[in-house]
């Protein structure tokens, strides 16, 4: 592959890594060797060379002198700290050493790998590190931490992540978006925003937080946590009673128009606004608002999904173009995940079928902190990358717990000595993004990227690719999945049958043009991938999977008896955990803060700018509260997930639950309660 490794000065095409929905196409630029700055490309046809804060400031963490050089050995307590420097031939050794131990004395589903999306890179995230578990026959990991409720819900609706082209929402009239902060996750899609209002459409804003996207919304409808779905069979109430649906639409192209049209005359607007905190008045203005302005677009957050009923509420909203028959008009329609359009061929990359005991047991990555102190047989080893589940994993404190077992031997390969890193037994440095070889597929736009190394490796740093590799010959693994380069895999990955949309993007055309749109074709007319080749607005598959027919409302869990519904949403300058522990962005955020309604505030006697205690029975955190109208009574909201800092307490998901999401084995982030208390100082 070609590489721009040996050039030390000049600028260079690149991808942006992130788990985020834009994935920028970027340029680097190279002094002697080194990134001193990232840009945006600004030919990229979607990003068109704006780039966000954290990218932007991306040479801060790329050159951070806080990066791993080098293997480490544990020579202190878990969770302490303290290591000292080993080379990598120790590493492997001690490694596969031990895996072999516990393999020839507990099999190997004492094993069990960690990971997620801390990279986008396709290569990074499920290749080599796949075929080896399987090889191995670790027990697998279920991955769904982030979209597996939405997706789920998603797909019983309309098959699989299939949306409208984002580039066509600047012919939107009406966009909404709903449970998104897009100004943090998704700005390419507010840019698009912007230019449909310049052309007269209306922006408008559902979701418990008056953020960044709130506050530019032309209106911003508040709602109480968990409640999307009362909402959207609110609006389909009036959208019936009101006439203002598409009946050709909706005989030609859906099953079960006539079953959810009696179905919703339960959801009144009084009914509906008793459960969501959003007045009838609002309710009425908005279904009359959606029912009669076209082309109007549904953009579909992260955030509904994060509930106990948060596939269900995703599977509804996406109902709702169907009704006004918006798929048929160009800007019209919904976007919960356009991942369908760029799916790869992940059975070649990943090599399943390496997998010798296919009932090998899986544990779903939400149940961390149960699976390290209750599972049995228990796990003896995990190998973590690409993740920080000292920090992002539900229930923290249970999850920490687990990590401190002395007899759990731990593996960790980052950039950085994470918070999970310091319980480890073996530390191993990762590389970059810009280090590597790897494609990538946008999950929002339409386009597959390729990124070529740009810089050399960090120290002693490698890639997962080669950290799997050199795991699969220390444990004597020959099968020529381990031997493949990362070209071979890329140009496999490509080859899928399966997916028309991918034709025409290989290895070759990536290399040469940096990115290469997919072979998009309207949804519409055209055989969806549901049973029935429609919408479904009434599913079968759900009723036989155990869940109502119809778009249903139901509460989430009443988990304690305490006062707030607590979301810990996403801020600005972090994504996750990423760039939590880097200077330059925890600047920008400045700290961890707890937005309450000023009711709430008064009541309590908490004044804006004063120190609170967050708490429940999983946990507690110190932060500061920001008093005002951007929540609903009864309602309190963080930002960001912070890195430890010493004396202070602001690990949020300490305070979360562990319970699995109604569909797709979801976590329920934003389904906990919390008490708030103001600190008294002696």
């Amino acid at each position: 592959m070609p590489s721009f490794v040996h050039e030390r000065n000049g600028i260079f095409p690149s991808v942006c890594p992130l788990d985020c929905p834009d994935q920028c196409g970027l340029l680097l630029h190279k002094e002697d060797g080194k990134i001193v700055k990232v840009e945006g490309d600004p030919n990229h046809p979607v990003t068109k060379g704006n780039i966000c804060n954290k990218v932007r400031n991306m040479t801060a963490r790329i050159n951070d002198e806080q990066r791993l050089k080098y293997p480490l050995k544990r020579i202190g307590r878990k969770g302490e700290g303290k290591f000292e420097r080993i080379g990598w031939d120790e590493a492997i050794q001690t490694i596969t050493s031990r895996w072999k131990e516990l393999i020839a004395s507990d099999g190997p589903e004492s094993i069990m790998p960690y990971s997620f999306y801390g990279n986008m890179g396709n290569l990074t995230a499920e290749s080599m590190d796949r075929r080896f578990f399987h090889r191995l026959g670790a027990t697998q990991l279920d991955r769904t931490i982030c979209q597996a409720a939405g997706t789920a819900g998603y797909k019983y609706t309309m098959g699989g992540s299939f949306g409208i082209d984002p580039e066509d929402t600047v012919h939107s009239k009406l966009i909404i978006f709903w449970g998104v902060n897009a100004v943090s996750t998704n700005m390419h899609q507010v840019a698009l925003a912007q230019k449909a209002r310049k052309n007269g459409a209306k922006i408008v804003v559902i979701d418990v937080h008056k953020n960044q996207t709130g506050r530019l919304a032309d209106w911003f409808i508040p709602i109480l946590p968990g409640t999307d779905t009362a909402l959207a069979l609110g609006i389909m109430h009036i959208l019936f009673a009101d006439n203002l649906i598409d009946e050709a639409f909706l005989h030609e192209f859906t099953v079960g128009h006539q079953e959810l049209r009696e179905h919703v005359l339960q959801y009144d607007p009084a009914t509906v606004s008793a459960i969501t905190g959003v007045s009838v008045d609002d309710i009425y203005q908005l279904a009359r608002m959606y029912g009669s302005t076209s082309p109007s677009y549904i953009r579909i957050g992260n955030g509904l999904q994060h509930h106990d009923n948060g596939g269900m509420a995703i599977r509804t909203i996406a109902c709702l173009p169907a009704l006004t028959g918006q798929w048929l008009k160009k800007g019209g329609g919904v976007i919960k995940g356009n991942s369908g359009y760029l799916a790869h061929n992940d059975v070649k990359l990943q090599q399943p079928d390496l997998l010798e005991k296919k009932n090998t047991r899986v544990i779903n990555m939400n149940l961390l902190g149960q699976a390290l102190l209750e599972l049995d047989p228990p796990i003896k080893s995990m190998f973590v990358y690409s993740c920080n589940p000292a920090v992002v994993a539900p229930e923290g404190n249970k999850v920490r717990k687990g990590l401190e077992r002395d007899d759990l031997f731990m593996v960790v390969h980052d950039l950085f000595m994470t918070e999970t890193a310091k319980y480890a037994d073996i530390v191993l440095p990762a590389t970059s993004s810009f280090e590597n070889t790897d494609f990538y597929s946008s999950y929002w736009h339409h386009y597959m990227q390729i990124q070529q190394p740009v810089i050399e490796a960090y120290g002693e740093a490698k890639s997962n690719v080669e950290v799997f590799r050199l795991l699969a010959e220390g444990m004597g693994f020959d099968e020529p999945a381990f031997k493949e380069t990362e070209e071979e895999m890329i140009a496999q990955a490509l080859d899928n049958p399966n997916n028309p949309y991918l034709s025409g993007i290989t290895y070759e055309r990536l290399v040469e043009n940096q990115y290469v749109k997919a072979d998009i074709r309207p949804l519409f007319p055209g055989k969806l991938p549901t049973p029935s080749g429609k919408i479904e607005l009434y599913s079968e598959r759900m009723t036989a999977d155990g869940f109502p027919a119809l778009p249903t409302y139901i509460p989430i869990v009443e988990d304690s008896e305490l006062p707030f519904l607590f979301v810990p949403a996403p801020n600005h300058n972090f994504l996750n955990s990423t760039f939590s522990n880097n200077e330059k962005h925890v600047s920008l955020e400045k700290e961890a803060k707890i937005h309450m309604n000023e009711a709430d505030a008064l009541q309590l006697n908490i004044e804006d700018g004063e120190m609170v205690r967050v708490w429940n029975h999983r946990g507690e955190c110190v932060l500061k509260a920001v008093i005002g109208e951007n929540v609903l009574p009864g309602v309190v909201v963080t930002q960001g997930l912070w890195a430890d800092a010493k004396g202070k307490k602001q690990h949020v998901n300490s305070l979360t639950p562990d319970r699995l999401s109604d569909m797709g084995g979801g976590a329920t982030f934003f389904s906990g309660r919390v008490g708030v208390e103001k600190i008294q100082y002696s």
